[in-house]
């Protein structure tokens, strides 16, 4: 195993780390703008990490095909980069419209009664 392919599989398993830790985030935050933000930052960093790392290692081997496969892969990560932050600001804004209220303490302590 070369450098090149500890250092992918580093990446792609700290991307799944970060997959993890939004989707536990998203069951255990308490209303819809809190899930909302590991939805958002997590899922885009595990994204970047994992394809990322896959990108890497197709460039072990230094094909035109492999090359060019892992420009595309890098130009999905782009995407996503500008779309993830938009999308959550689109849903966020969407629940502003609807009329839900963020969760604080308070409203949870009446929920008990």
């Amino acid at each position: 195993m070369s450098l090149l392919d500890i250092i992918a599989t580093a990446m792609i398993a700290l991307g799944l780390f970060f997959f993890l830790g939004g989707a536990i985030g998203i069951l255990r935050f308490p209303d819809f703008y809190s899930r909302l933000h590991p939805a958002g930052k997590l899922d885009t960093m595990g994204q970047f990490t994992a394809l990322s790392g896959i990108a890497l290692y197709l460039l072990n081997d230094l094909s035109l095909g492999s090359v060019l496969t892992a420009l595309k892969i890098l130009l999905i990560v782009v995407f996503v980069f500008i779309t993830s932050p938009t999308a959550t600001h689109a849903i966020v804004d969407a629940g502003v419209r609807a009329g839900m209220t963020p969760w604080t303490k308070e409203t949870r302590e009446e929920g008990r009664r």
